[in-house]
């Protein structure tokens, strides 16, 4: 029953000590009803009026909630005493339960900022090689040192005109670099060069097969979906801020200017995400396009891609936007997924209690699965904008771009999409396969020499990346060839052995990385196949299992199974399958 106080009701000195102790279920904290608190005089017309779903998981807020105590201060009888019908209005003005997926939706948006795989800096010639002593790779230009000019990186300008046409995005003929001036201890110019108003891209479009993630977690309903991306823009990196692990840490930072002036490419994207499911799979996709490309390695541990979260919600159907909430360095898809996870929640609660989002910056605390508010921002950040007066406008020759358009490989996309149709394999096995250039490389030629691309893909996804797995290496490092996994699959389809004695030769081929034929002749592993000794050796096994040739005779034909097993026991497996079952079919049907 949901129990409102009169606003006018004044309790006595007992009540407002009272608290009423909430119900919970064996192993999960479901909350069953209201909890009342009356500590304090000034609590005597609180009322409690966000009401958990009794389904949800969930627990309240403890900040936005009045903890309850283990103890009561009286009897429950006393209780019911104190609270009477003529002090309480039941169920009167209350909300209707909250619906959340009825109620809001989340809008969600994302800021990637991707390394670009150049060998030096933007604006100068210092190396962007990961892992080098601390303050090395630095000069006067990333610096910002009096009288240092930068120079335009060729190459970086390249990679991303690649990435904005892979992305769908118009290129701007020109494009302006301009100075973000923000002051921050590992940023030493005082500024980024960045870009503004003219970006490199607009307008981009990109297609992702995303679907529902169930309690399970797994993924239904996969369909292609299209996300808009505002914007694409180049500009140089910061430094990197060192908060611990280092001496004295407790009481001071450390500052590695490395990677500043390293190259960086932002994509903006537009807030189509409606679920982190959706912002995972683009994630994904978008990490994938770059690593297509090869203008990333999409290494986020080491900062090679790096995602901010815009999350707000409105009620569902309204096309006004709620109050934003920036979720700042995500550095792990699983991150990702469940800082706006845990986000939509935050702020559903937040709205159903009437209560106000507050902008802010927030950032994930993965040990205990939260965000926390690291810096309010009611208001846009002033930059100061303004051209950078060292570089001069960005032109693009039209007959260049069109050049570096050529040079684009098959992009994933597309490309799963073709195997799908070509090779007739489901969504999640194409997935699977197109998730690297290198993986889509290996199936497509090991589907090509072994005419079987359903047997190369199971592989490949089987007990090859199994395999690659254990050895804790990529396939780009994968030792077996896939000409000797096509001659396998080959081995198979032709007889020559079986599906089971196929696992001992890819073992055996993982080890010794020698092909599958002679792997098979070394071994002796080729498949028995002759009807003549293996009619032989069907009649011994008959005559010395009569109890079981009996049962078979008398109808209770699973009995097969144990006289297959007994052949491929005496032949250690190497007997032809199909060959034992169509000679004991036959001999077992004579004997009737």
């Amino acid at each position: 029953m949901l129990i409102q106080l009169r606003q006018n009701w004044t309790p006595t000195v007992s009540a407002q000590r009272s608290i009423f102790l909430i119900s919970r279920s064996r192993g999960r904290s479901r909350y069953r009803g209201r909890l009342l608190a009356m500590e304090h005089f000034q609590l005597c017309s609180y009322l409690v009026s966000f009401l958990f779903d009794p389904d949800s998981d969930t627990d309240p807020d403890p900040e936005k909630n009045i903890p309850f105590v283990a103890y009561l201060p009286m009897s429950t009888a006393r209780l019911r005493n104190l609270i009477k019908p003529d002090n309480l209005a039941l169920g009167q003005n209350q909300p209707e339960p909250y619906n959340r997926l009825m109620e809001f939706e989340p809008v969600i948006g994302l800021e990637v900022h991707a390394q670009l795989l150049t060998r030096s800096k933007l604006f100068c010639g210092c190396s962007t090689q990961f892992g080098s002593p601390s303050n090395s790779n630095t000069c006067p230009v990333c610096l910002g040192l009096p009288g240092a000019l930068p120079v335009l990186n060729r190459e970086a300008v390249t990679m991303a005109v690649k990435a904005t046409m892979a992305l769908g995005c118009r290129i701007n003929p020109v494009s302006i670099f301009a100075r973000k001036n923000y002051f921050y201890p590992d940023l030493p110019k005082g500024y980024q060069i960045s870009q503004f108003d003219r970006p490199l891209g607009e307008a981009g479009r990109v297609l992702v097969f995303s679907g529902d993630r169930t309690e399970t977690g797994k993924i239904v309903n996969r369909r292609e979906k299209a996300f808009g991306i505002t914007r694409l823009h180049m500009e140089d990196d910061a430094g990197k801020s060192i908060h611990e692990g280092l001496p004295e840490t407790s009481s001071k930072s450390y500052v590695n200017l490395n990677r500043t002036g390293v190259p960086l490419v932002e994509i903006v994207s537009e807030p189509d995400f409606r679920s982190s499911q959706e912002a995972y799979d683009y994630l994904i996709h978008l990490r994938k396009t770059l690593l297509y490309l090869g203008v990333c390695d999409g290494n986020m541990e080491e900062g090679s891609l790096r995602c901010d979260a815009n999350i707000s919600l409105r009620p569902k159907g309204s096309k006004k936007l709620g109050t934003k909430v920036e979720i700042k360095n995500l550095n792990s898809f699983r991150f990702l997924q469940r800082a706006l996870d845990y986000e939509i929640g935050r702020q559903m609660q937040l709205l159903s209690a009437g209560e106000p989002i507050a902008q802010e910056t927030r950032l994930w605390n993965e040990s205990e699965s939260c965000t926390f508010a690291m810096r309010s921002k009611e208001e846009a950040h002033d930059y100061r904008y303004f051209p950078e007066p060292d570089l001069l406008p960005l032109k693009l020759d039209p007959v260049w771009i069109s050049r570096v358009g050529k040079e684009l490989p098959e992009l994933p996309g597309p490309r799963m999409h073709r195997f799908m149709e070509q090779f007739d394999l489901p969504i999640d096995d194409a997935l699977f396969l197109t998730s690297t250039r290198a993986s889509a490389d290996y199936f497509e030629e090991c589907a090509k020499i072994s005419a079987n691309p359903r047997a190369a893909a199971n592989w490949i996804m089987g007990d090859l990346a199994y395999a690659l797995k254990n050895a804790g290496k990529d396939i780009e490092d994968c030792p077996i060839p896939p000409g000797h996994l096509a001659a396998l699959i080959a081995t198979i389809d032709s007889g020559e052995i079986s599906g089971k004695i196929a696992k001992t030769v890819f073992e055996e081929m993982s080890r010794t990385l020698e092909e599958p034929s002679g792997i098979i002749r070394r071994m002796g592993l080729a498949q028995v196949s002759d009807e003549a000794s293996l009619g032989s050796l069907i009649d011994e096994i008959l005559a010395a299992n009569q109890k079981q040739l009996a049962e078979f005779r008398s109808g209770k034909t699973k009995v097969l199974g144990f006289f297959v097993g007994q052949v491929m026991k005496e032949t250690k497996g190497q007997a032809n399958p199909q060959v034992v079952n169509d000679l004991l079919q036959k001999k077992l049907s004579e004997g009737r």
